[in-house]
């Protein structure tokens, strides 16, 4: 699966390391953050897809069609070294449900292999589920997703803004946050305008 398509780095980088990942300081993000978020994607990805995510991010977090945004940085010796940001989701047919999509996750390189991500990610949903977050959707690896709780969301009746070839269908996921907010919701999910293009949906 094209790690564009996944728009997080591989899960063995992410978590695979024996480190404490605890070291880290994990919080809001606020303006100031900016350089270091995009520097941060620059890190984590290829050579060759860092800045294309860098960008994206950055058309992200000024689309005003992603509102609101929740976006979170892991702050090590006074570095950024970790972000993951999640933009607002909606379902077509119109549902009263509250959903983000989680898109993209990062962990700079020399920080990777810590369990860094998995806090961030960890942390960041318990922080969605207070704001009255229902629903988190994710294009990414089902084996380093599923521990969070997420479950294959084309199978429930949600569908991704592109279609997901049939080999990488358990890709699209999605984790619960309110009882019940999957039962009461089905249709095609529609992302912010800057992440709304078929390359970021590719696998």
């Amino acid at each position: 699966m094209s790690r564009t398509a996944a728009l997080s780095p591989a899960r063995k980088r992410l978590d695979s390391g024996t480190m404490n990942a605890n070291a880290a300081h994990i919080r809001t993000a606020c303006e100031q953050d900016r350089s270091g978020i995009l520097a941060t994607h620059q890190s984590a990805f290829a050579d060759d897809e860092g800045p294309v995510i860098a960008r994206l991010v950055a058309e992200m977090l000024d689309d005003p069609s992603a509102e609101p945004v929740f976006s979170f940085v892991a702050e090590f010796k006074d570095q950024i070294v970790g972000h993951v940001l999640f933009t607002s989701a909606a379902i077509n047919p119109a549902r009263d449900v509250s959903a983000q999509i989680l898109a993209p996750l990062a962990v700079t390189r020399e920080m990777q292999g810590q369990g860094l991500g998995t806090r961030l990610v960890t942390e960041s949903l318990t922080q969605l589920a207070a704001a009255g977050v229902q629903l988190v959707f994710v294009l990414g690896y089902p084996d380093y997703y599923s521990r969070f709780g997420f479950v294959a969301a084309g199978e429930r009746g949600l569908r991704a803004p592109y279609p997901i070839p049939r080999k990488h269908a358990d890709a699209w996921m999605v984790h619960e946050l309110r009882r019940g907010a999957i039962a009461a919701a089905a249709g095609t999910i529609k992302c912010c305008n800057a992440l709304s293009h078929p390359q970021y949906w590719q696998a």
